[in-house]
């Protein structure tokens, strides 16, 4: 055997290791999987169908061309519902639901089995939309309003008991959006159009009547004003009348002393005047 000969046994054997080696990692590369943190994973075998096994984080081994692993994000996930539903008093109510909602992990296999991987969009907007037409009837429109937190209350009590009946956890349930049509609308605009006008009114009414207590009073207060002068000038005479008329001249003569412009002469005394003569 020459040299040429054993080289090309050589690279001949060369190349079937490295194409050993390449199936080899072909076919563990195949056999490798990972669950990435906050997922979980359920197995498919084409014999068995889904195992009721669920998968934790980490990498694991499977059977290639007959396992093949279907991956669940477990952790909580918002979503929002919008539903128009009717209350007790027949108006239109828009509505909108905030979810945060995840699958039990025990679970997996049943979820995978009966509703797939978008398994959400399959239950939340038909059971959101069931529990808030059957909530919402229970009140009027303006009970929806000033009792919120029970409407919310109730509304988180059904749904999550709907909602675990498919293996599925919300962790949170709040009203974000509620409104009514606008014939609603208007029409509350216009009972406090009428409540104002309807205040002003009474304000009103309530003044007029206050001035009319007020001149009533102030007439009863003038009238026996009017009964005790009569009386006092019954009882004095003309001392009474005398006396008013020594104050009123005591006034005047005291805003006469206070005028620059008036002189005061002591009567009997001759007083004569500087006159120029002709």
């Amino acid at each position: 055997m020459d040299l040429k000969s054993m080289a090309a046994q050589l690279f001949n054997r060369i190349g079937q290791l490295g194409l050993g080696l390449a199936v080899a990692g072909s076919v563990a590369n195949t056999a490798l999987y990972n669950v990435d943190g906050g997922h979980r994973a359920v197995i498919f075998d084409r014999f068995t169908g889904i195992k009721n096994t669920v998968v934790g984080e980490g990498t694991h081994f499977l059977i290639p061309w007959v396992q093949k692993p279907i991956i669940f994000d477990v952790r909580s996930r918002p979503r929002n519902v919008p539903v128009i539903t009717g209350s007790k008093d027949l108006q239109n109510v828009n509505i909108t639901l905030r979810i945060l909602f995840r699958p039990l992990p025990e679970q997996l296999p049943k979820i995978y089995t009966i509703l797939g991987v978008d398994y959400d969009e399959r239950v939340l907007p038909s059971i959101t939309t069931e529990v808030l037409k059957a909530v919402v009837a229970q009140f009027d429109a303006g009970e929806l309003i000033t009792q919120r937190e029970n409407v919310s209350r109730k509304v988180s009590e059904t749904l999550i008991e709907r909602a675990g009946q498919f293996g599925v956890v919300l962790d949170d349930i709040s009203i974000t959006h509620l409104t009514f049509g606008k014939e609603f609308t208007q029409a509350v605009e216009l009972k406090q159009v009428a409540q104002q006008d309807a205040e002003r009114a009474r304000f009103l009414v309530e003044k007029a009547e206050q001035q009319k207590q007020a001149s009533i009073i102030s007439a009863q207060g003038d009238s026996e004003a009017a009964s005790m002068l009569a009386k006092s000038f019954g009882d004095a005479g003309e001392g009474l009348v005398e006396l008013r008329r020594i104050e009123a001249a005591e006034d005047i003569a005291y805003q006469l002393s206070r005028s620059r412009q008036v002189s005061y002469f002591p009567p009997g005394q001759n007083i004569l005047l500087n006159l120029p003569t002709q």
